[in-house]
């Protein structure tokens, strides 16, 4: 399938979940994170939820990285579709842009180069590890700035699909990606 017909049909798949449903689903992932050899690293990058678009619950993860006494990276989304990264501290303040995305105000800022595991958000992946986002490339860009064995896994409530027939040259696929039931890797 391409893009558009994926993205549209699991937007709306997202959106017949229901709130205990997204919620169990995020809380499997995170246990299925947790079986993973990712945790010897120290620069965790992660997303925080769009809950309007129910997104993965990513707070039982960042507990998790908390625990483990991980340095925690959060993006900021800047208007030509680069992101900025910044150490979570105690002193973080978050407010949501206009995409309702969480994101810090301002902060020690983290190099890409930095970051050893990135956990993606997206809407839909194949059996490749292609991926499918909102479409604006924020990530295509971002991931392409870390070293060249930056950890990328992708978080979805969905199995693969077989395949995303219009990939472009500048997506840069997924290393893993967990579902509720499953870790994929690729």
């Amino acid at each position: 399938m391409i893009k558009k017909e994926l993205r549209a049909k699991y937007i709306e798949l997202r959106k017949n979940l229901s709130i205990d449903e997204s919620e169990d689903k995020s809380i499997e992932i995170a246990n299925q994170l947790l079986k993973m050899p990712i945790w010897d690293f120290n620069y965790y990058h992660i997303f925080l939820t769009i809950e309007e678009k129910k997104e993965i619950d990513t707070s039982t993860i960042l507990s998790i990285l908390q625990g483990k006494d991980k340095h925690i990276i959060l993006p900021k989304m800047n208007a030509d579709t680069t992101l900025t990264n910044y150490l979570l501290t105690d002193g973080t303040v978050l407010k949501k842009n206009k995409y309702n995305v969480p994101e810090p105000l301002d902060g020690i800022e983290i190099s890409p180069l930095k970051i050893d595991v990135v956990f993606i958000p997206l809407l839909a992946f194949d059996k490749k590890g292609n991926r499918i986002g909102y479409g604006k490339g924020f990530y295509d860009q971002f991931l392409s700035d870390c070293k060249a064995d930056v950890i990328k896994i992708g978080l979805s409530f969905f199995e693969a699909e077989e395949a995303i027939t219009d990939v472009y040259k500048g997506d840069v696929p997924l290393d893993y990606c967990v579902t509720p039931q499953q870790i994929y890797h690729f």
